[in-house]
C-alpha cells in the first residue's frame, strides 16, 4: 500500500464516521417568553408617549442627536477605550479556542528523521554463538511519519466544536454589548457636561440677580423705605445661592474627567468639548423595537442565548465520554543501514493500527459530569429568561420615565412662566409704592427655583432618552 493511499483511506474513514450521529441534545433557540406588542402595563398605556413602536434604533443611534462634537468624541472613545479593546481581545481568544476545537477533529501528523546507533542483545532472543556476534552494533538512518485520527463515533468532538462556536458567538455579542454600553456612557457624560454647564450658568445668573436685589434693598434702606431686616434677608438669600455653584463645578469637573477616561486619555492629556443642551435636541418620535424584535437584536440577550446553546452542546460532550474512544493510526518509516538507501522502496515499512479505550470504573465521575452539564444547561436557560425579562423591564421603565419627564418639563416650564410674571408684577407694585421688597424677594426665589428645575428636567429627559436608545440598540463592533 502506498503512503498516499494509506493516508487517504484514513481520512475517508474518519470523515464517514464524523458524518454519523452525535449523542446529546441538538442546539435550539429558547422558546419566546411573551408575544406582547408593548413593554408597558395596560395602566401605563393610558399615556402613550412619544414612541414609534416597531422602528429599530440605528446602529449609530447617537446620530439622533445632530451633534458633530458628540459624534467625534464617541468615535474617539471607540478607537481608544481600553475596556473595549479588552473585550475585542477576549473575542480573539474565543476564536482561537474554536480553532483548537476544530483542529481536534483533524488527523495528527508527526514527522521524524535522524541517525541512531543500535546495539542488539541477541542472547535475549535465544541466539548464542553461530555466525552472529553476541552483541552486534550498527548505525540506522530513518525518515518516517505518523498519523493518528480520532474516530468521533459518538460525536463528542463535534459537540465540542458546536460549544466553542456558540461561546465565540456569545463573546462577539459581549463585544457588541460593550460597544453599546461605551457609546451610551460617552453620550451620558456629554449630556451631563451640557446639563451642568446650563445649571452653572443658571446659578450664576441667579447670583447676579441676588446681588441686584441686595443693591436695591440697600438703596431702599438708605432712603429709609425699608427696615434693616430686608437687607439681612437679601444678604442671606445671596449667601444661600452662592453655595449652589461649588457642588455644580465639582460635578462638572468629574464629568469632564470621566469622559476623558472613556475616550482612553488621562484628564491631563485631553479636554472635553463644552457641550450645550441645545446639542441634544430630541426627535419628535423615539424609535422603539417590538419586544419580539428586541430578543433578536439586543446584544446581552443574544449572548445569553448563545451561552445556552453552548451549554446544550456541552451535554453532548459529557455524554460522549461515557462511550469508548476510538483512534486509527498509521506509521510509515524509511530505514536503512546506509544513508543512500534510505529512500529505496525496499527500505519502506509501515504499520496500521486501531485502538479503543473505555472506562471500566470511574466511581460515577462520568455520569456525574453528564448531570452537571445538564444542570448548567438549565441554569443557562434560566439566565437567558432572566436577561430577557430584565431587558423588557428596563425598556418599560425608561419609556415611562420619558413620559413623566415630559410631564415634569411641561410643569417646570409653566412654573417658570408664572414665576416670571410674579416677579414682574411684584416689581411693578414695588415701583408704584404699593408693597415692600419682601414680595419681590420671594417672587425672585420662586423664579430661581423654577429656572433650576427647568434645566434639570431638560437634562433628565435627555438622560432617559439616551438610556432608551442604548437599551433597544444593537451594537456594531467589528471584532478582532
Amino acid at each position: 500500500m502506498h503512503r498516499k493511499t494509506l493516508l487517504t483511506s484514513i481520512a475517508a474513514l474518519g470523515s464517514a464516521i464524523l458524518a454519523g450521529c452525535a449523542v446529546g441534545p441538538n442546539q435550539s433557540a429558547p422558546a419566546p417568553l411573551t408575544t406582547a406588542r408593548d413593554y408597558r402595563s395596560p395602566a401605563d398605556l393610558a399615556k402613550p408617549g412619544p414612541f414609534t413602536l416597531g422602528e429599530s434604533v440605528a446602529r449609530d443611534w447617537w446620530s439622533l442627536f445632530p451633534s458633530p462634537e458628540l459624534d467625534r468624541v464617541i468615535r474617539q472613545a471607540l478607537a481608544g477605550n481600553p475596556g473595549l479593546a479588552a473585550a475585542n481581545a477576549s473575542l480573539g481568544a474565543a476564536r482561537a479556542e474554536l480553532a483548537v476545537a476544530r483542529g481536534a477533529q483533524s488527523p495528527d501528523l508527526n514527522a521524524s528523521a535522524g541517525p541512531s546507533v543500535n546495539r542488539l542483545n541477541l542472547a535475549s532472543f535465544g541466539f548464542s554463538g553461530g555466525p552472529f556476534p553476541n552483541n552486534p552494533q550498527f548505525d540506522l538512518y530513518s525518515v518516517g511519519a505518523t498519523a493518528a485520527y480520532p474516530l468521533d463515533v459518538f460525536g463528542g468532538l463535534k459537540r465540542g466544536v458546536e460549544s466553542a462556536a456558540a461561546n465565540t458567538e456569545a463573546q462577539h455579542h459581549q463585544l457588541d454589548a460593550a460597544w453599546l454600553t461605551l457609546t451610551g456612557q460617552v453620550a451620558t457624560q456629554a449630556a451631563a457636561i451640557a446639563a451642568l454647564r446650563a445649571e452653572l450658568a443658571t446659578v450664576e445668573q441667579i447670583i447676579a440677580d441676588d446681588r441686584q436685589n441686595l443693591e436695591l434693598v440697600r438703596k431702599a434702606e438708605a432712603a429709609g423705605g425699608e427696615p434693616r431686616s430686608a437687607g439681612v434677608s437679601a444678604s442671606s438669600q445671596l449667601a444661600a445661592d452662592e453655595t449652589l455653584a461649588p457642588p455644580i463645578r465639582r460635578q462638572l469637573d468629574m464629568a469632564r474627567h470621566a469622559l476623558a477616561v472613556l475616550v482612553g486619555k488621562a484628564p491631563s492629556d485631553w479636554s472635553a468639548p463644552d457641550f450645550e443642551l441645545s446639542s441634544f435636541p430630541l426627535p419628535q418620535h423615539l424609535p422603539v423595537a417590538m419586544p419580539s424584535e428586541l430578543v433578536h437584536q439586543r446584544p446581552d440577550i443574544l449572548a445569553a442565548e448563545a451561552r445556552y446553546r453552548a451549554a446544550t452542546s456541552d451535554v453532548g460532550v459529557a455524554t460522549a465520554r461515557l462511550y469508548p474512544s476510538l483512534t486509527l493510526s498509521a506509521q510509515i518509516t524509511q530505514g536503512a543501514l546506509k544513508p543512500e538507501n534510505v529512500f529505496n522502496y525496499k527500505s519502506t515499512a509501515y504499520a496500521l493500527a486501531g485502538g479503543a479505550g473505555a472506562s471500566l470504573f470511574d466511581g460515577g465521575r462520568l455520569k456525574a459530569g453528564v448531570r452537571a452539564a445538564r444542570s448548567r444547561r438549565e441554569q443557562a436557560l434560566d439566565l437567558y429568561q432572566q436577561t430577557v425579562l430584565g431587558a423588557f423591564g428596563q425598556v418599560a421603565d425608561l419609556m415611562q420615565a420619558i413620559v413623566h419627564d415630559q410631564e415634569m418639563l411641561a410643569a417646570q416650564s409653566r412654573a417658570q412662566t408664572h414665576a416670571q410674571e410674579s416677579v414682574r408684577l411684584a416689581r411693578l407694585a414695588y415701583g408704584a409704592g404699593a408693597t415692600g421688597l419682601f414680595p419681590v424677594l420671594d417672587a425672585s426665589r420662586q423664579l430661581n427655583t423654577s429656572r433650576l428645575g427647568l434645566v434639570r428636567a431638560e437634562a433628565q429627559l435627555r438622560f432617559d432618552a439616551i438610556g432608551l436608545f442604548v437599551a433597544t440598540g444593537r451594537g456594531s463592533a467589528k471584532g478582532a
